[in-house]
């Protein structure tokens, strides 16, 4: 092997620059190979724009946010945008360019990009995976994803700010976070950040349950709370809140609004002041926390070594305190929602968290 390139592809997450430089500096310093980066995911493939990626160029990138390459959520070569509603695979064209530039490829990225590394896989093209994702929801084991130590801990501050002041006016506070189609971000920044309500999309909640909780805590004279909401989370019987469609996405649904609603309906209910703050972007933004600066190093240092010694079509996986490759297939088009019948969902409602049901 004499080239090597990578990508990175969906949403951005605290850890991607990590990655990238572990990518280059493995690559050049352990086996004396070059390093090409794609710009904006597999977009930046289709209309050949890359860099060459040399040790100076990822000096200093480690502490950094986002992505250096840049990134998008659209674009899938096997679906790309031509027109409205129209779309043509485009797939072999971005094999032929991969191939042109280089011997294998890395692609750092969540269910959406690993799925598309997948399907070029199986088209023969020498991919390897790396898991991304703030939500912590690909199926890669039990294992964390870069990203979600960050977006948690952040989440967790914003809990600790948020305590103040609603124990100050007596209010009800929500705080909606991000997640998709999961609840992890809810559960542990919930429960580090000492919130009575957690709700998250695998446990649809009942208001009346909420309201419970609430006249519990005014009964031990606590007149505040906190609430945590995911943004795929739903009342019992009823849909999630989209806040809007995105045209030319493998995954078009933009979730948001659900913290809104539920302040909104808990102020009507209980006749206490209601207050919401939306964390949105923020989470996905700033520097990476140390636990997962290492962790995506060590993601980089693995693909790199499974690329070179050409174990293609896996992705690299923390399993227990070891990374071990799983393959593609298991991740692709699959996500890990928390575990209602875990320790740490138990844990929660043992210390009297409610989670509306």
């Amino acid at each position: 092997m004499k080239r090597l390139g990578v990508l990175t592809g969906g949403g951005d997450a605290p850890g991607l620059n990590a990655v990238i430089r572990a990518i280059v500096k493995t690559a050049i310093r352990e086996y004396g190979i070059e390093v090409i980066g794609f710009r904006d995911g597999f977009k930046g493939v289709l209309e050949d724009r890359h860099v060459l990626l040399t040790e100076s160029a990822v000096s200093g990138i480690l502490p950094r946010g986002g992505t250096i390459l840049g990134t998008t959520n659209r674009d899938n070569p096997f679906k790309f945008p031509v027109a409205e509603g129209r779309f043509e695979d485009r797939s072999e064209e971005c094999i032929e360019i991969i191939r042109d530039r280089v011997d294998a490829l890395i692609v750092i990225g969540g269910d959406g990009s690993l799925s598309i590394a997948h399907e070029l896989a199986l088209k023969g093209l020498p991919v390897v995976g790396c898991p991304k994702t703030i939500d912590n929801d690909l199926a890669v084991g039990q294992a964390k994803t870069f990203g979600f130590d960050t977006a948690y801990a952040f989440a967790t501050e914003a809990l600790d700010r948020l305590h103040s002041t609603a124990e100050s006016h007596h209010r009800i506070i929500v705080l909606e976070v991000m997640g998709r189609y999961a609840g992890h971000i809810a559960l542990h920044s919930g429960l580090a950040g000492g919130a009575d309500i957690i709700l998250i999309p695998e446990i649809p909640f009942s208001y009346n349950k909420i309201i419970d909780k609430i006249q519990d805590r005014l009964k031990q004279n606590k007149r505040f709370s906190l609430v945590v909401v995911a943004e795929g989370a739903k009342e019992v019987g009823g849909e999630m809140v989209i806040q809007k469609m995105i045209a030319g996405s493998d995954d078009p649904v933009r979730l948001g609004g659900i913290g809104e609603t539920v302040a909104r309906q808990l102020e009507r209910l209980t006749g206490i002041e209601s207050r919401v703050t939306v964390l949105g972007h923020l989470q996905r933004g700033g520097s990476p926390t140390p636990y997962d600066r290492i962790l995506a190093t060590r993601y980089g240092v693995a693909a790199t070594d499974l690329a070179v010694q050409g174990q293609f079509g896996y992705v690299v996986s923390l399993d227990g305190e070891k990374i071990k490759p799983i393959h593609l297939s298991e991740v692709a088009h699959g996500i890990r929602k928390v575990d209602t019948e875990g320790e740490l969902l138990k844990a929660a409602r043992k210390i009297g968290i409610c989670f509306g049901d």
